[in-house]
């Protein structure tokens, strides 16, 4: 891929894009049998129709999943329904806190959306305490989603949700595995190694959906197909769960109104991925446009805003995960002098309160030490994990929400806002494209104070009106040569809540921030070889990456004979060089890539037989690059293109 983009991005993203056919073989597969699927729906329905409680918790990106169906599948629906005139009939039947039935939780509350809370993921103890928090009790519907089926949080939260039924007879592990649910995407016979995934895979009373993709398009970026995959599954649980609620009091030309069809099945639901994935490659053109413009933008130093409303999580949580991804600094805090971060997300509001209200469709929730506190100081034995997590829970709390300020105001624009040939990406569902065209609206005020900075500007649309219609549109903005737009057809018939829409543009996103990321280096092969060590899995797969680099050089035969042959380096070996690494660039104040540097010493030392600093390996990283390095020792890696 990194070789590849610097030529060819337009054959690069489409590379990218192509691994998606995964996602698609997947839903094939299920399709022929929607059992578990099905009845995970059904459950979902049992649980509303008993006044129970929908609990949706992931780690993450897959904690960001079970944020996108609170906020912005579940909600919008149910505020749409109480306006609309059916509400008088169901309102009988159905709760009248319907909104705050469903609760999509990650691992450390709502202020890991922005980053991941050092030590939490890594602990069973932070999901156990987390169910409890959040009220879950024996009766709900706990769907605990894990990228690869091995995070320490879910496998806590799920272990909970089990126990809390005590001891079970035949007959009751039957009716316990329709409140429980278990989503990941790793074969069992790679998770059976692990105590802790052998606990839920081997635990009768839990129902396993298993939606292995295989490898990501991008070495060790989950939030790729592993999350697509599961994001996809879980809004068809639940847009068919809140169809059985509805069908047997509304007719389904009612149905229709609300964008269901009823005589779709659930197989045929699983296989329109096929169709979200071609309509979003007939606008792969464009796409690629905005890859370039970006990745130039970042090239000259300037900065990137997006601003959405509608689409504002699915936006937000592409630009957040970058940050672990690729060792990008994360979403600037109200406190910082300058902008650190390459983008900013903002969206409508006159201050960071209305924000989050836009971006949550709720209070903010956060993790209050007084009730996490003395269950970390007296349930974690590790006193490394113990010390990590009672820091990590100092910036957890409902008081974060200060912190974080994406609202289109003022104090923003002034502080905050665009600057000449800074990139503004505006994006639109629907009805808001309309938005665009109307002075008073904060689409058009947003694209009016870019283009008065002169600022480059890209407007990606999701809708389905007709190419004429968004072209009147489009033809009365202030649009220059330089700019994009990305038109994408989706139909709204059978989109009740918005699901296709929303994996669309997660899909076009990630691989857009992929191929962008790539341009500028943080790519190295395939691999995410800019990935930040911020938690035990992503130290594990650093470490991984590194051995991979490694030996892989050590066993060409250009190597061999210019330095001889060496024993390829061991998991512990390059765990123990990683650590250093990692404290080296904790003091250097700058997102150095760990992964890079330890690659590098690693060989140098090799090639030199001498000792080799962590300053020496900057030296070299910063003068040459990884890519460009390991081209030169190892020119196998441009020749397997």
């Amino acid at each position: 891929m990194s070789f590849l983009i610097k030529d060819d991005v337009e054959e690069s993203w489409e590379q990218i894009i192509s691994v998606d056919e995964d996602i698609s073989k997947i839903f094939h597969h299920i399709a022929e049998n929607t059992t578990l699927i099905d009845r995970a729906a059904q459950s979902l329905t049992r649980a509303i129709r008993e006044k129970k409680k929908v609990f949706i918790y992931g780690c993450g990106s897959t904690g960001r999943l079970a944020k996108q169906m609170e906020s912005a599948l579940w909600r919008p629906f149910w505020k749409k329904i109480k306006r609309s005139v059916f509400w008088g009939r169901l309102k009988a039947s159905i709760p009248a806190d319907i909104e705050d039935r469903l609760i999509g939780e990650m691992t450390g509350g709502d202020r890991a959306l922005i980053s991941a809370l050092e030590g939490f993921e890594d602990l069973q103890t932070v999901g156990r305490l987390q169910l409890q928090d959040r009220g879950v009790e024996k009766g709900d519907m706990v769907v605990c989603i894990t990228e690869g089926g091995e995070t320490s949080s879910v496998i806590g939260a799920i272990l909970a949700a089990g126990e809390q039924y005590g001891q079970l007879t035949e007959d009751e592990i039957e009716e316990v595995k329709n409140h429980i649910y278990f989503i990941y995407n790793n074969p069992d016979d790679l998770l059976a190694p692990f105590d802790r995934s052998r606990a839920v895979i081997e635990n009768p009373a839990i129902t396993k959906i298993n939606l292995t993709t295989g490898p990501q398009a991008i070495a060790g970026s989950t939030r790729m197909q592993a999350a697509t995959t599961e994001t996809f599954a879980m809004g068809i649980i639940l847009e068919f769960g809140i169809r059985r609620l509805l069908e047997d009091q509304l007719s389904d030309e009612e149905m229709a109104q609300l964008g269901f069809i009823t005589k779709t099945n659930m197989s045929e639901r699983l296989l329109f991925f096929d169709r979200i994935r071609n309509n979003l490659l007939q606008a792969s053109k464009d796409i690629v446009n905005l890859i370039r413009v970006e990745s130039e933008t970042y090239q000259k130093g300037n900065l990137a805003i997006y601003f959405a409303s509608k689409a504002l999580l699915t936006v937000f949580v592409d630009c957040a995960e970058r940050s672990p991804t690729f060792h990008l600094y994360p979403l600037d805090t109200v406190q910082e002098k300058r902008r650190k971060s390459w983008l900013q997300v903002w969206t409508e509001g006159m201050d960071y309160k209305q924000a989050w209200q836009n971006f949550l469709r709720r209070d903010f929730r956060g993790l209050e030490e007084s009730f996490y506190k003395p269950h970390f100081l007296n349930q974690i034995d590790d006193i490394f994990l113990k010390e990590a997590a009672l820091k990590s829970l100092i910036f957890a709390g409902g008081n974060q929400e200060k912190l974080y300020d994406f609202s289109f105001s003022k104090e923003n624009i002034h502080t905050r806002g665009p600057k000449e040939d800074d990139l503004a990406v505006v994006v639109c569902l629907d009805e808001e494209i309309e938005e665009l065209r109307a002075s008073g609206s904060s689409f058009y005020r947003f694209i009016t104070l870019c283009k008065k900075k002169d600022g480059r500007l890209a407007i990606i649309l999701v809708s389905d009106k007709n190419p004429q219609e968004i072209e009147s549109i489009i033809s009365r903005l202030p649009l220059k040569d330089q700019d994009v737009v990305i038109q994408i057809y989706m139909e709204r018939a059978g989109d009740p809540l918005n699901l296709n829409r929303q994996l669309l543009l997660k899909v076009l996103l990630n691989s857009h921030s992929t191929a962008v990321m790539a341009r500028l280096g943080r790519v190295v092969g395939n691999t995410m070889t800019h990935v930040n060590p911020s938690n035990l899995k992503l130290i594990g797969r650093a470490t991984h990456l590194i051995m991979s680099h490694v030996n892989d050089t050590l066993s060409q035969e250009e190597w061999i004979q210019k330095n001889g042959k060496a024993g390829p380096v061991t998991y512990a070996q390059a765990n123990a060089i990683l650590f250093e690494a990692m404290d080296f660039v904790a003091k250097q104040g700058d997102p150095f890539s760990e992964v890079e540097l330890s690659i590098i010493r690693i060989l140098e030392a090799l090639r030199r037989n001498t000792f080799i600093s962590w300053g020496d390996a900057l030296s070299v990283l910063a003068v040459q690059g990884l890519e460009n390095y390991l081209e030169r020792h190892n020119p196998a890696l441009r020749r397997r293109l």
